[in-house]
């Protein structure tokens, strides 16, 4: 109320001093009637200036406190805002986060099934035949087989005979149908020539000359089985033999040795 008096009482005591000044000066123009019609208009409008001072000052108590609370709505809708754009931050790192893991846990489980295919082909290229080369001979043997055969074969040329003929002789058995079986019998009889069982030596060469009378190495088989025939004290059948070995391969490295041994034992 006291705001409002304010607004008007101004106006009040300036229209006193107007009357104060003018009415001595011109009482004789208006007589009391119109004095107080000039008077009650003059209320009339103060009371209206202040009445629509009033409204306006409300009007803008209005405004403000609409401004105020749009102002804080505002705030509150941009912190939901960013609180949005936060959790859907989080949510994004996360979801990269998965998607990494689940990319490493993709890439293991292909690197797995890489290896287990992997090692399944190398697991059954044990069991594929293979072909090998031995002696000028080409031919198709399983993975075992050309293992055991080549095994026999080192011990041998590391000098241990026995163990090597034990090798051989197991071979022959155990693959009695391999392309190895011809020189694994060349190498049996070697390995007992070495340990001086001449007779079981002269029986594995000429096995071999039974299987295979064309192999490269019948022409040595029968120039051993002759040597064995030498050192068992048999001279006859050692010449016959070595004729035998002249006439059956004449062009032979072991032909030439033949001609030679025969001079010898005559």
């Amino acid at each position: 109320m006291a705001r409002h008096m304010t607004a008007w009482q101004p106006a009040v005591a300036a229209l006193g001093l107007a009357l104060g000044m003018v009415w001595p000066a011109h009482a004789g123009l208006f007589d009391d009637e119109e004095a107080r019609k000039a008077i009650l208009d003059l209320r009339q409008k103060v009371e209206a200036n202040r009445q629509a001072s009033e409204v306006t000052s409300q009007k803008l108590a209005e405004e403000v406190k609409r401004a105020s609370d749009e102002n804080v709505m505002l705030r509150r809708s941009l912190l939901d805002l960013q609180n949005q754009i936060e959790t859907l931050r989080s949510e994004l790192a996360a979801s990269r986060g998965q998607q990494e893991q689940a990319a490493r846990a993709l890439s293991e489980l292909q690197q797995r099934q890489k290896d287990l295919v992997t090692g399944v082909d190398e697991r059954l290229r044990r069991f594929e035949p293979v072909k090998v080369t031995v002696d000028g001979q080409e031919f198709s043997v399983e993975p075992n087989e050309k293992r055991d055969f080549e095994a026999a074969l080192a011990t041998f040329r590391k000098g241990e005979f026995a163990p090597a003929q034990a090798a051989f002789a197991d071979f022959v058995k155990r693959h009695p149908q391999s392309g190895y079986v011809p020189s694994a019998l060349f190498w049996l009889g070697n390995a007992q020539y070495a340990t001086r069982d001449y007779t079981g030596a002269i029986g594995n060469f000429r096995a071999l000359l039974v299987r295979a009378p064309d192999h490269v190495r019948a022409p040595e088989a029968v120039l051993s089985i002759a040597n064995c025939q030498i050192e068992l004290k048999d001279t006859r059948a050692a010449r016959k033999t070595l004729d035998d070995l002249v006439k059956a391969y004449p062009q032979s490295e072991a032909a030439v040795a033949a001609k030679d041994r025969l001079t010898r034992l005559r």
